[in-house]
């Protein structure tokens, strides 16, 4: 028998099905399951301070080269997503879509050369900033 509450019912599991098919929340797991890509995101701050240095947001698990180029050795990565870097110099293209490279101290005390594409700069060159 048909009753309001049985039409309320399945109108309701109608919507919230409709709801998680255009959400994607239906194939939850499946996302789970596959790796998520890395979203660009702005820094809380990104500039030169009064000591010289360029405070900014990065990618976690960047790496440092020795040369600014990705077939050089790698030095170290940078561990937190924000870091300080002292100077910035001209390398090879990278998939920042040009081939500027900032130099720092790497997490394990080590300095390397971290391609732009790795910092969450509004531009790069980052305003301010000196040449090594």
């Amino acid at each position: 028998m048909i009753t309001r509450k049985n039409i309320a019912v399945l109108l309701s599991a109608a919507v919230m099905t409709a709801g998680l098919a255009m959400t994607g929340g239906a194939s939850a797991t499946a996302a789970a399951a596959a790796p998520a890509k890395e979203k660009v995101r702005p820094a809380a701050e990104c500039g030169v301070r009064s000591d010289g240095r360029l405070y900014c947001g990065n990618k976690v698990g960047a790496r440092g080269f020795a040369d600014r180029s990705y077939r050089s050795a790698t030095r170290g990565t940078l561990t937190t997503g924000f870091n300080w870097f002292v100077c910035w110099g001209h390398g090879d293209p990278h998939a920042g879509q040009n081939d500027i490279w900032y130099w720092t101290q790497l997490d394990n005390g080590a300095w390397g050369n971290v391609p732009a594409v790795d910092l969450y700069t509004g531009q790069d060159l980052a305003p301010g900033l000196r040449e090594c």
